[in-house]
């Protein structure tokens, strides 16, 4: 028997601290958890602070051998350490390799990519669930269509074919551990072409791109008009920033489960500007403002002042700013005949701390307590959908997380 059920990595940091506190709240009172990272110090001050007696373990990210240790000593580890291709490597791999179940919050393509390549397998013939993106990337976009999907089938409404998620509203702020990631891959790509390919590619998450569908160009800085996606919609979209990551755990979950959302499965993110007459304005500009950042991170003399002003690692909104955000994300599909469904998925919290901490805590629960409620799997590199699925929807449910499915439009019969 392992001494531990969680163990949260990175618990010293402003998410692994607000894991931690969700947890301290809302585990049921038999779990054990313990608190790792660096500095036996300030883990202690975390402890304090928590009020609780949990245990403490000191790893630093490269020390192969206390990772190894570390993911020997529990059934599931939360990783909050990033960014994930900086830090992440050695402890995915020692928790595939003892058979731990591993959650985290990355939005990396590359740092993903290259641990299902390295882990895998590995994690196939240990049983270990490697299930990675659980916070606000990726489980609104995974989950909001494993719930679509779901309706649609007990419907008999066929497979689902063009897909869309729409963040229809959201309160909150940048995440500095966001931007950092985003800064260490555009430094990456920009060194070598062919990972500069991969980060680009629709499918690059997916088993076997030789396999997938030729669905022709997929381009995630889409800009639209609400009706284009659905009748019921108005006003316009702009591109979502995080639809380049989103997009591919998407597609990896369809590929995982043998197309189970169709081989004619077209899914793009978009965010909506408003109703008003000035949403299309507002759409070309948060376009124009998403390419302007990118390419300011990109170039010396722009970046040194944006290193500035943007949030850096480790730093968060306040407790007020954090309880007053929310996001609500509609997705909607058209099935094969020719049915319209929409999927909704909303919490309280700004996503990228307090809802992002309540998300992977709760995947963390689900893969201690609800094994039963778990999708069949061997194990391996998972998706949020394809490694923890309804398990996951019911606990986020009964944590206040609205998550809804239903037909806009019968199925032709």
């Amino acid at each position: 028997m392992r001494a531990h059920d969680i163990v949260v990595y990175g618990a010293t940091g402003f998410v692994g601290a607000l894991v931690a506190e969700h947890l301290a709240g809302h585990a049921p009172d038999q779990t054990r958890i313990a608190l790792a990272g660096r500095s036996a110090e300030r883990l202690e001050a975390v402890r304090r602070r928590l009020g609780v007696q949990w245990p403490i373990i000191v790893a630093d990210a490269a020390d192969d051998a206390a990772l190894a240790e570390l993911a020997a000593s529990t059934r599931v580890v939360i990783s909050t350490v990033g960014p994930y291709a900086k830090y992440g490597r050695a402890l995915v791999h020692a928790c595939a390799a003892a058979g731990t179940d591993y959650v985290d919050l990355t939005g990396e393509v590359l740092f993903v990519r290259e641990s299902i390549d390295a882990n895998h397998e590995l994690a196939r013939t240990t049983g270990a669930r490697i299930v990675h993106s659980c916070g606000f990337d990726s489980i609104p976009s995974d989950i909001g269509v494993h719930v679509l999907h779901a309706r649609a089938q007990a419907d008999g409404a066929g497979e689902l074919t063009d897909t869309t998620l729409v963040v229809t509203a959201v309160k909150g702020g940048f995440s500095g551990g966001t931007i950092d990631s985003m800064r260490h891959q555009l430094d990456t790509v920009a060194k070598d072409r062919e990972l500069r390919r991969v980060a680009a590619g629709p499918y690059s998450l997916t088993p076997d791109r030789a396999a997938e569908p030729d669905l022709g160009r997929q381009d995630d800085m889409v800009s639209l008009r609400g009706d284009q996606v659905d009748p019921s919609l108005r006003g316009s979209l702009a591109p979502f920033i995080m639809a380049s990551y989103n997009t591919r755990v998407v597609r990896r979950s369809n590929a995982l489960r043998g197309y189970a959302y169709g081989r004619s499965f077209r899914y793009r993110e978009a965010m909506s500007t408003g109703t008003s007459p000035l949403s299309p304005i507002l759409a070309a500009g948060t376009k124009i403002g998403m390419i302007a950042m990118v390419a300011g991170l990109r170039l010396p003399p722009t970046r040194f002042l944006l290193d500035r002003l943007l949030p850096k690692p480790g730093e968060g909104p306040d407790e007020r700013t954090r309880r007053e955000g929310h996001f609500t994300v509609d997705v909607f599909t058209r099935t094969t005949t020719g049915a319209r469904y929409t999927a909704r998925f909303r919490a309280e919290g700004d996503p990228g701390y307090a809802a992002t901490a309540l998300m992977l805590g709760e995947a963390a629960l689900a893969l201690v307590h609800d094994r039963e409620a778990l999708p069949p799997s061997e194990g391996g590199v998972l998706t949020p959908a394809t490694g923890i699925g309804d398990a996951l929807v019911n606990r986020l449910r009964a944590a206040g997380v609205e998550i809804t499915a239903r037909a806009l439009t019968d199925a032709a019969r």
